[in-house]
């Protein structure tokens, strides 16, 4: 039988985990029974996996997309289903066809964009490009520099959740 429960992305930093905002959101996606997908790595995305494997009893999966070979720290311990790539390209390259931001786009049902940089701002331009609902939980635009004009901001988390949920609809 196929799984159709929805997966939620979420793209951030790998450099802060801005805990509060991971934490919250990730348990918050472990309990409404959604798939976590993450790129797999350290700072956002180790937070928000972190806190979402930790939500006992739960359905979904953590799901981690693993940049190509040499990357080390990947995937982290909180991540229950890696997908190893050969895709190398990150950071300011996140847009490049060899990136793995690609696939952490095209997996997700909806993506949800927390601070971050180069690589977080790819995603969110990549969203646009194929059409995913995204929205940019962040206080402020230049929590995540060079992210569209386009995708909404959003600070509230009660807000998050209602654009998160009218997503997972279909």
């Amino acid at each position: 039988m196929v799984d159709r429960r929805p997966i939620v992305g979420v793209m951030g930093s790998h450099d802060e985990p801005h805990t509060t905002r991971a934490s919250q959101l990730g348990a918050w996606i472990a309990r409404e029974g959604y798939h976590l997908l993450t790129g797999g790595g350290a700072g956002v995305m180790e937070a928000v996996t972190q806190a979402f494997v930790e939500v006992m009893p739960r359905r979904g999966l953590a799901i981690g997309v693993v940049p190509g070979p040499g990357s080390t720290e990947y995937p982290n311990a909180s991540v229950e289903v890696p997908v190893y790539t050969h895709l190398d390209h990150m950071g300011r390259d996140g847009d490049h066809p060899a990136s793995r931001n690609h696939i952490n786009v095209l997996t997700a049902w909806v993506v949800v964009i927390l601070p971050g940089g180069e690589g977080t701002a790819s995603e969110a331009r990549l969203a646009q490009r194929y059409g995913r609902p995204a929205i940019a939980y962040l206080d402020r635009r230049s929590d995540v520099p060079g992210l569209p004009a386009d995708i909404p901001l959003e600070p509230r988390f009660e807000r998050v959740q209602a654009f998160v949920t009218d997503a997972c609809r279909c």
